[in-house]
């Protein structure tokens, strides 16, 4: 199989055997090149355009790509410059890369960007545009988004670790220290550290600073061993020491005001310190994804000479797995592994359910007043079990992304035999369709829809949680910073993925949400 067409928008999108592949290639190269050998096997032999982005600024990632591009002599590299592009004349990403797919036989995209979820809502709105007109499908790196992901830094950092342990991947213990809140870096790890069989993680920051619980949780899935430590400090009075650290910087300035009155105190927690030295066991290995803040770095400088710092070769490495990427999605390394298939989640959200004496399910006289109906809809079991004022806010929105306000119709809030309490929306002569169904199941799962003609239940129907919700103007993903979000003006509509916990789950951000909080009304 080779990779052409294929994108790298999270670290995910390559299977643990395919990152394990592009490890081997890397190490092949980099040997390759130190005993001064042929490496032409890597050079990208197709006539590619390889475009380097950055609307977000760079210095690191971005001259690595520009080195890493400029290895594979037949490639034709483009350095966009953002400042003086079209974003700043408020053209849409869509527009701009369609245009730039027809410039090549075969793109190669690097994106930087602070709207999180680019690449991956690029990836399927391009492939749309070369269907139209008989081009080839480009492929899109994420070179980082927002606080979302930064997956080719963390290829470059799994292959450090890799060298480390002379490429035994049975196991790793690793420590992530610092500002494990707004790190890109550290995220991706949650799914970047797959590739090891098993994985100790030991998270130090203050609680201020903590790693978000849906990626702790992302990791305790992939089946991580998980301990929490508040401070460097506290860490060391641990006997079992981690042999890899992993620094970031602090990322205060995205944080309010209270938070930066304990500035000194958070700083202080994990920031490496002289007297820590002595507490270290051997063979301990610092890495950081680089810059170091120059005033306030969390490795400090006198660290640089020391056997600890893994840092300097680990930027090293961002050249050269950068481009052996590079070398796989332009067609010249190939490998035998079975390709990588996406399931498809398929589960059914609307049961039918039995009808028994054809009357249940309809509004019954003499319960709060109202009066029952011959022909329509009522749906019933609304929020049950939640509180009156819950299961009232239910109702509202049930009646305005259904458009159920300017109606004859009735609802209300009712105590089951059980005890608990549920609404109910009684809709006379009218019926819902099977599309305003699906999105009563994503606006008030597990409610019950019962269709009424002449006073008889002719279909009833038990719904839940749907496993996609995508098609409704009124979703809206939470994160300010999503591609999707309406204030960034790129038209691109909000699309959720039910996980197992029941959360719905941000396709381009990957930000949980339940299932109240995906509307905008």
């Amino acid at each position: 199989m080779n990779f052409l067409g294929r994108s790298l928008t999270v670290i995910n999108d390559f299977s643990v055997e395919e990152q394990l592949f592009l490890y081997e290639k890397t190490k092949l190269l980099k040997q390759l090149w130190k005993e001064k050998k042929d490496t032409s096997k890597f050079q990208i032999k197709k006539d590619v355009g390889i475009y380097i982005i950055f609307v977000e600024p760079s210095t690191r990632t971005k001259e690595s790509f520009i080195n890493a591009a400029k290895f594979h002599k037949n490639a034709k590299v483009n350095i966009f410059d953002s400042e003086h592009s079209s974003f700043n004349k408020k053209e849409s990403y869509v527009d701009t890369f369609n245009m730039l797919t027809g410039y090549s036989n075969y793109s190669i995209f690097i994106v930087r960007t602070k709207l999180e979820g680019t690449c991956k809502y690029l990836d399927e709105k391009v492939y749309e545009f070369t269907k139209r007109h008989g081009l080839e499908k480009p492929s899109f790196i994420n070179a980082g988004d927002g606080k979302h992901e930064h997956p080719t830094q963390e290829l470059l950092d799994e292959f450090t670790f890799l060298e480390q342990l002379n490429f035994d991947n049975s196991y790793i213990h690793i420590a992530l220290v610092g500002d494990l809140l707004h790190g890109r870096t550290v995220h991706s790890k949650a799914n970047g550290l797959k590739i090891f069989k098993n994985v100790l993680v030991d998270l130090i920051a203050p609680e201020e600073l903590s790693m978000p619980i849906h990626y702790v949780e992302k990791m305790k899935k992939n089946g991580f061993e998980i301990r929490l430590f508040d401070s460097i400090e506290n860490y060391l009075k641990n006997e079992n020491i981690a042999p890899i650290w992993y620094f970031t910087r602090l990322q205060l300035e995205r944080m309010g005001e209270d938070i930066l009155e304990k500035e000194h105190v958070l700083r202080s927690s994990v920031t490496f310190r002289k007297e820590f030295l002595e507490k270290l066991p051997k063979n301990v290995k610092f890495y950081h994804p680089l810059p170091r803040h120059k005033m306030y770095p969390t490795i400090p400088t006198f660290l640089d000479t020391l056997p600890l710092n893994g840092w300097e070769e680990q930027a090293i490495n961002g050249y050269w797995t950068r481009t052996v990427l590079l070398s796989m999605l332009g067609g010249a390394l190939e490998t035998d592994l079975d390709k990588k298939i996406n399931n498809i989640i398929d589960e059914q959200f609307i049961i039918p359910a039995n009808i028994t004496n054809g009357t249940k399910g309809i509004l019954k006289e003499g319960k709060r007043g109202i009066k029952p109906i011959e022909n329509g809809t009522v749906i019933d079991h609304i929020a049950k079990g939640k509180s009156k004022a819950q299961i009232y806010e239910t109702i509202v929105k049930i009646r305005k992304i259904l458009k159920l306000y300017d109606i004859d119709s009735a609802d209300g809030i009712f105590q089951s035999q059980d005890g608990n309490f549920k609404g109910y929306i009684s809709l006379p002569d009218r019926y819902l369709s099977k599309k305003e169904i699906k999105k009563l199941s994503a606006i008030s799962p597990n409610t019950t829809v019962n269709i009424i003609k002449n006073s008889k239940v002719v279909e009833k129907y038990r719904i839940s949680l749907p496993p996609y919700i995508y098609g409704f103007a009124e979703l809206k993903c939470k994160n300010e910073n999503c591609i999707t979000n309406p204030a960034h003006g790129e038209n691109a509509e909000a699309f959720f993925i039910k996980n197992e916990k029941g959360e719905l789950v941000c396709k381009y951000c990957e930000t949980p949400h339940t299932f109240e909080e995906i509307w905008n009304i």
